[in-house]
């Protein structure tokens, strides 16, 4: 039996559209004017709450529906999953280089550092004994996170050093893998 992801709610696109580098810098600098201005008017509107929610199907894939958007997540067929979709790990790595991206952009046009394009490859080691029960002394989770970042442009490796800084300080995806979050987390009987 074949289970796939719900349909989104809504329609979206599931490309991306091309957007040359004036267009770019204009959304940019248009989004950044006008969180200030509503950040201004009321610190309050900073406050974003993210959801994602899921529900397993198949051996152990999952269906995860984040705002418009629906996915599948499995595991290769050696963790005996049918390798439908990313791993859950390979989503964190897309979702910390994909940050990356909107960051560098976001600073680079607030820092006045521009780049052509971006390339961006984030890798991670992890020992799989801890979750296969075979080894409690190993962390579960990832035991070091690599990003490489590759800018084209006219900018000196100096400038582009500085935006690195720019974008460690503030990626949320890159906080959120380097620093602990508290999490709670509720068990219910269905």
């Amino acid at each position: 039996m074949t289970t796939t992801a719900p349909a989104a709610q809504t329609a979206h696109p599931t490309t991306v559209p091309t957007t040359s580098a004036a267009e770019r810098a204009e959304r940019l600098t248009r989004a950044g004017q006008e969180w200030g201005e509503r950040i201004a008017a009321d610190r309050t509107s900073a406050h974003l709450t993210s959801r994602a929610t899921a529900a397993g199907v198949g051996t152990v894939a999952t269906t995860v529906r984040a705002g418009r958007h629906a996915f599948i997540v499995d595991e290769p067929a050696a963790l005996a999953g049918d390798d439908a979709g990313p791993s859950p790990v390979d989503y964190v790595l897309g979702a910390l280089a994909g940050c990356q991206v909107v960051v560098y952009r976001l600073y680079a046009q607030t820092l006045g550092i521009p780049f052509d394009e971006i390339a961006v490859t984030a890798e991670a080691d992890l020992d799989a004994a801890r979750l296969l029960g075979a080894d409690d002394s190993v962390r579960p989770g990832f035991s070091e996170v690599r990003i490489h970042i590759t800018l084209n442009g006219e900018e000196t490796q100096e400038r582009y050093e500085e935006l690195r800084a720019a974008v460690d300080a503030n990626c949320p995806v890159l906080d959120i893998i380097e620093n602990p979050v508290p999490v709670r987390t509720t068990v219910t009987r269905g």
